[in-house]
């Protein structure tokens, strides 16, 4: 089994709903970037030991939060010395609207995931865009590169809807079992 990390920013819960679904289906350990932009003790080591990384921030102004981003830019380290070549690298984000340019802090993830010389592995979902499909299906909000959630601005992170979590689940199990194929 592959050891997988959950490494993600949350702002006000939202993501962090979306990161603990993935984590329970990845089988993965979650790693909580603080409200100052730093890990927890033990974190950097976390990583290093980790198959695979999947990042997650809330969309802010079209990207990563500030936060993720310090995280981001303190990863050069191990960027130096490619300590994080051929892993597994996946990413998720939250917005309060249904585009909210969640696709650009996909992109912002992937980009990080590419500079670490990493294996990006997305979704694996078909979207539910037929006449037929609800607000609550899996993949409704309808993302092939990493998991997307949508919660609107003035609902908390306990009223996300379950087909956003459910996807994130789903999302976590793939980038784990791919993880379990590739590092096995």
């Amino acid at each position: 089994m592959a050891k997988v990390i959950v490494v993600y920013h949350s702002g006000y819960g939202h993501t962090q709903r979306m990161a603990q679904s993935v984590a329970d289906g990845a089988g993965a350990e979650l790693l909580a970037i603080d409200a100052d932009g730093n890990l927890p003790a033990g974190g950097w080591e976390a990583l290093a030991a980790a198959d695979a990384i999947i990042m997650g921030s809330p969309t802010y102004m079209g990207s990563v939060s500030w936060q993720f981003k310090k995280f981001a830019d303190a990863s050069s380290k191990p960027w130096f010395t490619q300590a994080w070549k051929d892993k597994v690298f996946a990413g998720f984000t939250n917005s309060a609207t249904m585009n909210g340019d969640k696709l650009s802090t996909l992109h912002y993830l992937f980009t990080l995931a590419m500079q670490h010389s990493g294996v990006w592995v997305g979704t694996g979902l078909m979207p539910s865009n037929s006449k037929a499909a609800q607000r609550n299906d899996v993949n409704y909000v309808g993302s092939f590169s990493g998991a997307m959630a949508q919660s609107p601005s003035d609902a908390g992170a306990n009223e996300m809807l379950p087909g956003d979590l459910e996807t994130a689940r789903l999302f976590g199990a793939r980038v784990a079992g791919v993880a379990a194929k590739f590092c096995g």
